[in-house]
């Protein structure tokens, strides 16, 4: 605080005045416990919070001398001594007569001699200090667990892709990734967006940054602005009272993936224009717009195109997301990377549950020829379902779910068949058909295990099935 002498005679007076009147209930207002005694040790002043912390009374503390009221009993341990001695800050955990324990920070005000004067002393609830670091300590948990989990790389990326589409997939992200360019990932539904935008962040100078990942579609549309841009103190009514911090000042310095990007209400996209263009957000409620520095990695299985065409998505916000844009194949069009996934996703829930599953021949032969339309995740959600529900060590066809055995069989066959087409251009309508229905029989006989299978699942006599297969000198 300035001394009188800052101030112009005319006010000195009047300052000194209002300081002078007010001054006890200035102290009333502050959050903490205040002490006051003078450099012998009698008691000038003490405010109600420290009556509050304490359990004493003023009227019982003002005008004592500290160390009488030590030998009292009023409380076990002063400072004054101590920091008029050493003219220095000085700590202590005080308990009061009542049993309060309470935390002592006494400070010394100097005379213009530079001795000290007077003892100022802070009183905090020590029970209060030990809950906040408790309540510190479990968020840095948390934070800690965070930082963990999104730290652990996806053991799928281990994976070594074998197919050419994924192998030149990773070169591209690993191109692109030493940039700060804005990256927007296209792909079906499953096909691992999230675990190439994690790759992305991995391998660019943000990697030991923060990585965050925003599902569009799993915020409500009235939160998800204070979610993504935090809000001002008292903001809306129930606001925090010190504000909120949003996900892009959370991801300052690191990437903000923004998942299903395509579900974006209208309102956010122009403000999510504003930050890929200025590079600022501001809070709801707040008056000034602050700098950020965050890399924004969008995704989507939407055609943006289409959606800008009807009305639902911002051209300028869409022109923008077009600065480095990934195609993500689906699983179908990598054949030589499906075997390995499987075994992966075997592995991982067989330690996970303590078991020893594995494939039949059978059954590994239908998931290779089926087209898995929900990706890499309903792939591992089947390999999941099988592992915990499988009755046995071994996973055969008739635990595959009937559509997939369906699917998978015409997928063969029509291969079979195109072949058949191909290498023999004389056949007529008659013997193609018939070559047909002897690969359906076929191949069905070989899924199911036996004749009374497969003519169950095809929903014919099995004495028809055995004829027909005999018929074309077909040993059973």
């Amino acid at each position: 605080m300035k001394n009188e002498e800052a101030y112009p005679k005319r006010i000195s007076q009047k300052y000194k005045y209002i300081i002078s009147n007010y001054l006890c209930q200035v102290f009333d207002t502050m959050s903490d416990g205040l002490y006051i005694s003078n450099k012998d040790g009698e008691t000038l002043a003490v405010n109600t919070m420290y009556e509050n912390l304490t359990g004493l009374d003023a009227r019982d503390l003002l005008g004592r001398n500290v160390k009488d009221l030590v030998e009292e009993g009023v409380f076990d341990v002063v400072l004054n001594s101590e920091v008029v001695q050493s003219k220095k800050t000085s700590t202590t955990v005080q308990i009061t007569g009542k049993g309060r324990r309470v935390v002592l920070t006494a400070h010394p005000i100097f005379d213009y001699d530079e001795d000290v004067e007077l003892v100022v002393t802070y009183v905090r609830d020590i029970a209060l200090i030990t809950q906040l670091k408790d309540q510190v300590a479990a968020q840095r948990q948390l934070i800690d667990k965070y930082q963990h989990g999104i730290s652990q790389k996806p053991e799928t990326l281990y994976l070594a892709p074998q197919s050419k589409v994924m192998k030149d997939l990773f070169t591209q992200v690993q191109r692109v990734a030493k940039t700060d360019a804005t990256v927007l990932y296209l792909g079906e539904t499953g096909v691992g967006k999230d675990v190439m935008a994690r790759e992305m962040h991995d391998h660019s100078k943000r990697k030991k940054n923060s990585f965050f990942k925003v599902d569009c579609t799993c915020i409500p549309e009235n939160l998800i602005e204070s979610e993504l841009f935090g809000y001002a103190p008292g903001a809306f009514s129930g606001a925090d009272s010190k504000g909120k911090l949003g996900l892009f000042e959370m991801a300052d310095k690191g990437t903000l993936f923004l998942d299903e990007i395509g579900e974006l209400p209208m309102p956010m996209q122009g403000k999510l224009l504003r930050v890929l263009q200025d590079g600022e957000i501001q809070r709801v409620g707040a008056t000034k717009a602050r700098k950020i520095d965050v890399r924004i990695i969008a995704a989507t299985n939407r055609n943006l195109e289409e959606e800008v065409e009807n009305g639902n998505f911002r051209s300028d916000l869409f022109y923008r997301l077009q600065v480095a844009v990934i195609n993500i194949p689906p699983l179908r069009d990598r054949g030589e990377d499906l075997h390995a996934i499987i075994r992966f996703f075997i592995k991982q829930f067989n330690t996970r549950y303590k078991r020893q599953v594995r494939l039949s021949a059978y059954a590994e032969e239908v998931m290779l020829n089926y087209r898995w339309p929900g990706n890499i995740r309903e792939l591992e959600n089947l390999i999941h379902s099988l592992v915990v529900t499988c009755d046995n060590n071994l996973i055969q066809v008739e635990n595959l779910p009937t559509a997939m055995i369906e699917k998978s069989a015409v997928s063969k066959v029509s291969q079979k068949l195109e072949l058949n087409i191909d290498g023999y251009g004389g056949m007529d309508l008659k013997e193609i058909m018939a070559e047909f229905e002897m690969q359906v029989l076929l191949n069905a006989v070989k899924i199911h295990g036996s004749i009374p299978k497969a003519a169950k699942a095809l929903n014919v006599n099995r004495t028809t099935v055995f004829r027909k297969l005999k018929k074309a000198g077909v040993e059973i």
